[in-house]
């Protein structure tokens, strides 16, 4: 009697468990997560800066602090509002917690997040899509911190033996990545990537007046408002 009484609870347990949503079984438990852990990283990333003021006393004038705030803002403050709109289709939530945690999201994990998707040919918006992201993900996070560890003890000794050819080839490692990505979104929409290049073209050999922290955001969501518009219109079409 009470083995199938404890059956019964188990099976009913495991019932119960299989009819929560995706959401509550792992979105939910990954915001909650997300959250506190992004939130730990931002007083953690002052921790060398406030030892070296503890233990040395080295610290900058509160003039050349701010002053150095404001040039990296003006370079990168648009990225704040482009990064997490434009990767988040490809990364979901989860994957955006975690990109954002672990840093070089636009040349690792964007990446190899896109590529996972596109070799196993998820549908984008779907469960499955984000979970494959998720894996890409935790895998170059550990990959990461592997060639990390190598180049922290032997980065000097190899880029000392490289030719000098190979190292000015770094300098184009961004192109030879974002390059293939365009092409490989760009194949599945054609007009949205013939907009995106050609808005890129045009600001910068034409209008030539814009700065670079305001030619992202401008080719970036004006094809996000081509593409809203775009399916605007083929559903009234199909209506």
């Amino acid at each position: 009697m009470d083995a199938k009484l404890n059956i019964g609870t188990t099976f009913k347990k495991s019932e119960d468990k299989s009819n929560l949503s995706y959401d509550e079984v792992f979105t939910k438990p990954i915001i909650k997560t997300g959250r506190w852990t992004l939130l730990l990283a931002i007083p953690l990333s002052f921790l060398p800066a406030i030892y070296l003021w503890l233990r040395y006393g080295a610290i900058p004038p509160v003039g050349a602090i701010l002053t150095g705030w404001f040039l990296i803002a003006s370079i990168f403050g648009s990225y704040y509002f482009i990064e997490p709109i434009s990767y988040f289709p490809v990364l979901g939530v989860s994957g955006t917690y975690m990109s954002f945690l672990a840093g070089n999201i636009g040349n690792m994990r964007l990446p190899v997040a896109a590529v996972a998707q596109e070799a196993l040919k998820t549908e984008p918006g779907t469960h499955k899509h984000e979970l494959v992201a998720v894996l890409a993900i935790a895998g170059s996070i550990i990959t990461n911190l592997v060639v990390v560890a190598i180049a922290a003890t032997a980065g000097a000794t190899i880029m000392s033996i490289l030719p000098p050819a190979v190292i000015a080839a770094f300098d184009y490692v961004l192109p030879s990545i974002f390059g293939p990505m365009f092409a490989m979104f760009a194949i599945k929409h054609p007009k949205f990537g013939i907009f995106a290049l050609g808005m890129a073209l045009f600001l910068v050999g034409i209008v030539k007046v814009l700065p670079v922290y305001l030619i992202i955001p401008t080719v970036v969501f004006s094809t996000i408002g081509f593409a809203v518009s775009s399916y605007k219109r083929s559903k009234k079409a199909a209506k």
